[in-house]
């Protein structure tokens, strides 16, 4: 569905080697990201693994709050997806699901593309609804982007962005 009004780029490139690519409603490779149950740790706080209705409920939603992409970067000369983020004004849930491309600055390269498309759209702030306070390379990420934490939540802080016009 994406943003009301706003038509939903199917890429927003980054760079030569990584892409946002727009859901296509195809992420049965997904699934074994969700399987982890560290993964599923630092974005749910639950160690307990996604089934495939789990996984479909979850892209339906994310599809619906907003635009969901699947982060992608060539391997072998090909797009492969390695992760997934959704952008919305109020929050912006970033997975890198491949463990071999985490920790390599692909999430502050993605947050950053989403910034500069908020800031094209005229949005005043970005949010990020809640990041767990044992989730320490989400919360570096998102402050090395500018992000700073505006509110508590029950496991961790809710963190905003003000976007100069």
């Amino acid at each position: 569905m994406a943003i009301q009004g706003i038509i939903q780029p199917g890429i927003i490139p980054i760079g030569e080697n990584l892409r946002l690519r727009k859901f296509d409603g195809v992420y049965d490779f997904a699934l074994v990201w969700y399987q982890d149950p560290e993964l599923v740790w630092l974005v749910d706080g639950k160690r307990e693994p996604y089934d495939r209705d789990r996984l479909s409920r979850m892209y339906r939603y994310l599809n619906d709050a907003g635009e969901l992409y699947f982060i992608e970067t060539r391997i072998d000369g090909r797009f492969t997806p390695i992760g997934d983020v959704t952008f919305c004004q109020e929050d912006m849930p970033i997975v890198i699901g491949n463990p071999a491309f985490r920790g390599r600055g692909i999430g502050r390269r993605v947050i950053s593309a989403l910034v500069r498309r908020g800031r094209a759209l005229g949005y005043p702030h970005l949010s990020v609804r809640e990041i767990y306070d044992w989730n320490e390379a989400s919360r570096r990420c998102f402050e090395s982007v500018g992000f700073r934490a505006n509110s508590k939540t029950e496991k961790g802080a809710g963190f905003l962005l003000k976007l100069e016009r």
